[in-house]
């Protein structure tokens, strides 16, 4: 027998709760109806949260759930760009997502960590001279110059910091209100207009650009149609390209901050042991909060864990909860990386930045990219000698997205 929302679950919208419990908000909601499904409502939408391997599934099949349409006009202004990938379904998705999974897979990836690598030893070098260093600024600025010389942006060393402050700003200013929000709208209309220009002296043969270099990539990719992307559809895809790479900056903060609090790691991360660096990798991606959840809308009357789903609800898939998820992880607040060295990682179960084979889903295709850069960046930070002052490392679930309040401020560093 199937469920069906009574007149109070209609009238309340839970917009507002959400926003004030963030990452802890759909999490209790499942833990107040004793289920991994509940029913909600979101900006005046019918909405259905889901948690675990099977209700990821369910999220990932187009059949039952489409990101067309989906996509808050927030988050689509700041973070992902109109008519970004991720707003794609069905052969459109399909043939755009090739392009991203072409870039952002194999021996791109390793080239991309040692343009980011290099970044990172230069920038250590600088930071002995320094009385402090804010690391989550500081990582964001090497992040940036080691994409951008990866990937054919050409930015002079004197551009570099306001770049990094700009491409966090898309991140940081999706899920909050003004300012913040504002100006990452206004950052992706001047960066988007930048990179199409770029994307324009490409194809005039004006600007040149390094072969096969994402810039070169994206400049020449054709759609499902066979056409080139309008200019500044290929600046949003170049975008989504830096954007999350630059985003990895958060989860160094969360690697320094789990060094300080749990310090056994510093060691096996310093002998430069790669299996316990990628699983150190894991566990911060699967401890610490970056995105809450992700979702889509239902395109017909659908049926799930005995509830049915109008067409056009919202279907949510709860990462934040699957990721502490007790019957997936055992103690899941605390924090061991071991716990990945002799566990394969199920494609529906670890979902920090989605679920599903990135090939043909949704789960973002630059993943891979995301641990090989976060292994390595955190060798090279359990090696560098500094202090921690006193300061504010706490982590507010309320903060969309989350990272320690101070920033991470080290003194006298060193490089190891």
């Amino acid at each position: 027998m199937t469920r069906r929302p009574g007149r109070r679950a209609l009238r309340l919208d839970d917009t507002l709760p959400m926003l004030v419990q963030g990452y802890a908000w759909l999490p209790d909601r499942r833990r107040a109806a004793g289920r991994r499904t509940v029913r909600t409502r979101l900006m005046g939408r019918q909405a259905l949260g889901v948690e675990g391997p099977a209700g990821a599934r369910f999220v990932d099949d187009e059949d039952h759930v489409r990101r067309s349409g989906a996509l808050p006009e927030p988050v689509v202004s700041t973070l992902f760009g109109h008519g970004s990938v991720h707003s794609l379904d069905g052969e459109a998705h399909r043939v755009r997502k090739a392009l991203f999974v072409d870039l952002l897979t194999g021996d791109g990836v390793a080239a991309l960590v040692d343009s980011v690598t290099a970044a990172w030893d230069d920038a250590a070098r600088r930071w002995a001279g320094q009385r402090q260093v804010v690391l989550v600024d500081e990582a964001s600025r090497v992040l940036t110059r080691g994409v951008c010389d990866w990937a054919g942006v050409p930015v002079c060393d004197e551009e570099v910091p306001a770049l990094a402050r700009d491409l966090t700003a898309l991140v940081d200013g999706f899920a909050t209100g003004a300012p913040r929000h504002w100006r990452a709208r206004r950052v992706r209309q001047r960066r988007e207009a930048w990179l199409a220009q770029l994307v324009e002296g490409v194809r005039r043969g004006t600007g040149p650009v390094p072969a096969g270099s994402v810039v070169d990539v994206v400049s020449r990719h054709r759609d499902s149609e066979g056409e080139l992307l309008e200019p500044r559809l290929a600046a949003v895809e170049v975008l989504n390209v830096l954007r999350p790479t630059v985003a990895v900056c958060w989860f160094v903060a969360f690697a320094a901050h789990s060094l300080h609090r749990w310090p056994d790691s510093r060691e096996r991360l310093r002998s430069g042991d790669t299996a316990f660096a990628t699983a150190f990798a894991h566990e911060v991606r699967r401890f610490y909060p970056f995105a809450p959840f992700i979702g889509g809308r239902t395109p017909r009357e659908v049926q799930w864990d005995g509830e049915t789903v109008p067409a056009g609800s919202l279907v949510l898939l709860d990462l934040f909860g699957q990721n502490h998820d007790p019957e997936l992880w055992e103690e899941p607040y605390a924090f061991r990386p071991e716990r990945f060295l002799d566990r394969p990682i199920g494609a529906w179960e670890l979902v920090p930045q989605g679920a599903g084979d990135p090939r043909t889903g949704h789960r973002c295709p630059g993943e891979d990219v995301t641990v090989a850069l976060l292994s390595a960046l955190a060798v090279r930070l359990a090696r560098l000698e500094y202090v921690l002052p006193e300061q504010d490392l706490s982590i507010s679930l309320r903060s969309i997205p989350a990272r320690p309040a101070s920033r991470v401020v080290l003194t006298g560093v060193r490089p190891g």
